[in-house]
Formats: structure tokens, sequence, C-alpha cells
């Protein structure tokens, strides 16, 4: 049950984003676009009450319901940039506005995008963390909600392995502006003369 609730709540999330930007980029209907875009946030509310209901009427909890607690923490966590990356991308084909920015390689800026990266990577986890705590707590019965418990080590896996891929990417973007910054042979230098043979001037 609670895994088919997840499957039609991942379909009707692309329907209603997709939908939502042919009406806003396509149609021309800005109000039916905002309408369909504001109803994405419902479905994890949705989901959440479903689980919530079959573990509270007795339900006992499986890996379809530690599933569902981490597709809730991660769709609240990365849907908003989803959003934002269709958006831009129907805005540019469809409404004549600039192409999307290129993902920063090197320096600074890139080290933002990481660290952005990073953050909704590490909220995605707290979230799913979050409401495998509270099934447990709202059905407070340890022995329905053991499969719940099983589910933690592998955020903390995920979170571990989130910032160690973090810190590669900043080494990895801060070392061309490390070499951009070495200022190297000086202009119009090309090193000490050849040596002349004997005799020569």
């Amino acid at each position: 049950m609670v895994v088919t609730a997840i499957l039609v709540c991942e379909v009707l999330f692309w329907v209603l984003l997709l939908g939502g930007l042919g009406a806003r980029y396509l149609l021309g209907l800005r109000r039916l676009s905002t309408l369909l875009l504001l109803m994405v946030p419902v479905l994890d509310a949705v989901l959440l009450l479903v689980v919530a209901w079959h573990l509270g009427s007795g339900g006992r909890a499986d890996a379809g319901h530690g599933i569902g607690a981490l597709y809730l923490g991660f769709t609240v966590a990365y849907g908003h940039s989803v959003v934002s990356w269709a958006d831009a991308r129907f805005a540019h084909r469809f409404a004549g506005a600039p192409p999307p920015p290129e993902r920063p390689r090197s320096g600074l800026p890139a080290v933002r995008h990481e660290a952005a990266a990073w953050l909704r990577g590490m909220a995605g986890a707290g979230l799913s963390a979050a409401v495998l705590a509270g099934l447990v707590w709202f059905v407070g019965d340890a022995e329905r909600t053991a499969a719940l418990l099983r589910f933690f080590p592998p955020l903390a896996v995920f979170a571990a392995v989130n910032t160690v891929v973090f810190v590669w990417d900043c080494a990895a973007a801060l070392a061309p502006s490390r070499r951009a910054q070495d200022p190297g042979p000086v202009a119009g230098w090309s090193g000490p003369p050849p040596p002349t043979r004997r005799g020569e001037p």
C-alpha cells in the first residue's frame, strides 16, 4: 500500500510540474500554472498522512514505510531545486529567457555550488531521520516500528559519503584557482639564454 502511494505521488509530482510549466509557458495561463505548482508540496503531506494512518490503524512497519520516510525527506529537500531547474529550461525553450547558467567548475563559485548541494543532501537525510523518528514516536510500539530503525544507519552512511564528496569536490574546485594565482615565468622571459660556442659573441 505504501509503495503504491509512493509511486502515485512520484507520477503526480511530474504531472503537476510539467503541467504547471506547460500552462505557464505554452498556454500563458499563469494562475493555473501557479495553482498546479502549489499542489506539488501537497503530495508530500498526503503521503505522510497515508503512512501515519496505516501505522496508526494497527499496521506493522515494513521496508515500504521506511522508503516512504526517505522519499518524503529527500523530496522536500530537493523539490524546490528540481522545480527551479525545470522552470529555467522551460523559460529558455519557450519564453526566450537566457540559457540557464552552466555549473561553475572552479574557484569560489564552484565551492558555493558544492556547498548548496551538500546542504540539500544533509537536509534530505535530516528530514528523513525526523520523519522516521516521528513515526516511531507516533506509533509508540517498538515492536511494530522495529523495521523503521534499520533505516537510520544508511542515512548516517549517506551523510558521511555526502560530506566526503563535498570536501573532495571543493578541493578539486580550488586547485585550478591556485594554479591560476601562480605567476609562473615572467612574460617575455623564456629562461636562461642558450650557451654560446667558443669564439661566438
